[in-house]
This record gives structure tokens, C-alpha cells and sequence, in this order.
């Protein structure tokens, strides 16, 4: 009877062992099967562009595979991140996503899956302050000048990349907190934005260091505020909007690399220990560093708390503002 235990112990573990297999098999192997796709979930020559082939040479050199970035944009990086979803979960294809990440679960009805369930961050690859700036040539000279018409009801219009996006949610956000009356101006992304601030077009911009520094630099726009709970390097002199009389305000801009949840959690592991390497890699932290966006990296689980939090912050926001997408 007690050999007949022992065998059926040990039976169960053979039987484990063998239902365990291809999952260990999978993960030995990679990534020696095929290339690595890292799919970039807004079009050429934005932030997520950018990010994506700044990280793709340095990760492919260390994993000896090659990594391309394919450019899948559309609803707010929700396309381009299904699509990643939809593929197989071998650890071949992860998604490069930006902030607009933390807001689409409550602003886009029918979500293709779930932002918290199905997905597995594999890092946070950094944060950045947004700006709110003003045409050099209108009457906002200080962010108490916009807060002082604000108060008066003077129609303060300001536009951003999108209905929905992170500037959107900061300012209806601050107006809540506050009793501030602000009007939004939704633009089709940051190349229409900054064409008709710096033409004068629309008085106020709220936009990342990335896409207003530039204009900043040439003296067609000015900076008024910042969005992060510290200055940033770029603009010393720029208050934060917390320090400007609204304590503990912060709106960060972000991009990170995502999983499928199915993901063999060996090859998570791998790739959150490979991208922690990238981030280090001098040439492109400084990279990185020169758009704006402070490095965070990290562990998968300080990546998911950040984003979750995130999700949270932001579905409020847009309860409260009724706020609908485009």
C-alpha cells in the first residue's frame, strides 16, 4: 500500500514535470526563434517612436536577436496594443505605449481587454513633465495670469493633442480641484497643436518637454507651468503647478514596454532584467534624457503599481468631467 503511495506521489510529479515542459522549453529557447517586434502604438516621429528605436538597437546587441519596431498606431495606442494581445505570447512581440495607456480603459467604450488583467508591464521606461504654455504675443504672461482669468470666467481656451489625452485630464483635473473655468481645444495630435500656438491660434498649449521645447527654444511659445511635483532641468526658472498654489498637483507624461499576461513569466523576468541594462546604457539614457523624459526603470511590479495607480487617477478624472472620446 505504502509503495502504491509512493508511486502515485510519484507519478504526479512526472506528470507536472511533463505539463511544465513546453512552458520551460519556450523559455530556454528564447529568443533564438525569431525576431523581437517591439510594436510602437502611435505613428512615425512621436515620443512612442522614438522611445521604441531608441531602446531596439541596444536590446537587440544584448539579446543577440534582432529587434525591429513596427509603427501600429490608432485609438489612442488601443490598436496597436490588441494587436500585441492578439499575437502569440511567446515573448517575440511586446508594445511601447505612452501615457495615453492610463486613460483608455475609462475613456473608450468596448475595450478590446482589460488594461489591468491582460497585460504584464515589463518596465517604466520614464516620466516626463508636461508644459502649459502661451503664445509670447498674448496676455498670459505668468500661469497667475491664466489662473486670475480663470477665476474671472474669461473663456480660457487651451488645446491639446487630443480629446481625452493627459493635457486634457490635467486641465479639467486642476479646473475640478480648483473652480477654474477652462475651455478645451482637442487638436489631431502635437504637430497641428504647435502649429497654431506658435501662430497664436489657440492662447494656451499643455504639451510634454518633447514636443514644446522646441518652440520654446525659438521663442515663439512661452512656458508658464509645469505638471511634475519637482522642476525640470530644461526649465529652471518654470514653477511647478503645485508650488503655484495647488499642493500636491502632478500630471506625468510616460512610456513603457508592455506583455501579454500570458507571458511565460521566465521571459518577463528576462526582458524587465534586459531593459533595466538599455536604461543604463550611457548613450541611451542620455538620449532619453535630451527628450525631456527622467529615466525610471525598475521592477515589473513598480512599473505595475505606477501604471495602476495611473489608471485610477485618470478614470476618475474623467467620471467626474463626464469627459467622452472623440
Amino acid at each position: 500500500m505504502q509503495a502504491l503511495h509512493h508511486l502515485s506521489k510519484r507519478a504526479k510529479q512526472l506528470l507536472w514535470l511533463t505539463a511544465l515542459l513546453p512552458t520551460l522549453a519556450l523559455s530556454q529557447a528564447w529568443p533564438t526563434k525569431q525576431p523581437i517586434k517591439l510594436v510602437a502604438v502611435f505613428p512615425p516621429g512621436g515620443s512612442v517612436d522614438q522611445v521604441s528605436r531608441i531602446i531596439a538597437p541596444v536590446l537587440s546587441q544584448q539579446l543577440g536577436q534582432s529587434v525591429v519596431v513596427e509603427n501600429k498606431g490608432g485609438a489612442s495606442g488601443v490598436i496597436g496594443t490588441a494587436s500585441v494581445l492578439s499575437a502569440p505570447a511567446d515573448g517575440y512581440t511586446f508594445a511601447v505605449v505612452f501615457d495615453t495607456h492610463g486613460v483608455n480603459q475609462s475613456l473608450i467604450p468596448n475595450m478590446p481587454y482589460d488594461s489591468k488583467k491582460d497585460i504584464v508591464p515589463l518596465i517604466l521606461v520614464g516620466t516626463s513633465a508636461m508644459v502649459l504654455t502661451s503664445n509670447v504675443g498674448n496676455e498670459y504672461k505668468t500661469f497667475a495670469d491664466v489662473v486670475a482669468a480663470a477665476k474671472a470666467k474669461k473663456n480660457v481656451s487651451f488645446g491639446t493633442i487630443g480629446n481625452g489625452s493627459l493635457g486634457h485630464l490635467a486641465m479639467a483635473l486642476l479646473g475640478k480641484n480648483a473652480n477654474l473655468e477652462f475651455n478645451h481645444i482637442p487638436y489631431k495630435g502635437g504637430g497641428p497643436l504647435m502649429t497654431d500656438a506658435v501662430a497664436g491660434h489657440v492662447p494656451l498649449a499643455m504639451g510634454t518637454v518633447f514636443l514644446s521645447k522646441p518652440h520654446i527654444d525659438n521663442k515663439r511659445i512661452r512656458p508658464l507651468a509645469v505638471t511634475s511635483l519637482k522642476r525640470v532641468p530644461e526649465f529652471p526658472d518654470v514653477p511647478t503647478i503645485a508650488e503655484a498654489g495647488f499642493p500636491g498637483f502632478e500630471a506625468p507624461a510616460w512610456w513603457a514596454l508592455l506583455a501579454s499576461a500570458k507571458t511565460p513569466p521566465d521571459i518577463v523576468k528576462r526582458m524587465n532584467e534586459e531593459l533595466n541594462k538599455v536604461l543604463q546604457n550611457p548613450e541611451v539614457s542620455q538620449r532619453l534624457s535630451a527628450q525631456g523624459i527622467e529615466i525610471s526603470g525598475g521592477s515589473v511590479d513598480k512599473a505595475k503599481t505606477f501604471i495602476d495607480k495611473q489608471i485610477d487617477t485618470w478614470a476618475k478624472v474623467v467620471r467626474d468631467n463626464g469627459i467622452k472620446p472623440d
